[in-house]
């Protein structure tokens, strides 16, 4: 269900500005949507997981939240983010 270290240093290197850039709203974004993705899977083997459903829930809220800022802040940014990460919004 987790996200394994170099998966997650893919998704930093992809999105980041420069390396090792891990607190910019873009790489956060990312790998909220990678473990997101992860647990979406889980849960349809294991859809009585009500724990894990909470967790879901709490990390698409985060996720939102972040998205929100970046569009708040930059418009043009949070649009190439949403278009390169594949999201709906």
């Amino acid at each position: 269900m987790s996200i394994t270290p170099e998966r997650k240093q893919e998704l930093i290197k992809e999105y980041g500005k420069q390396d090792g850039d891990t607190g910019s709203p873009e790489v956060q974004v990312a790998i909220l949507s990678e473990r997101i993705k992860n647990l979406t899977e889980h849960l349809k083997d294991h859809h009585k997981d009500v724990h894990s459903r909470r967790g879901l829930l709490m990390l698409v809220g985060q996720r939102r939240s972040m998205l929100d800022y970046v569009r708040r802040k930059d418009e043009a940014r949070y649009r190439t983010l949403i278009q390169r990460l594949g999201l709906r919004r």
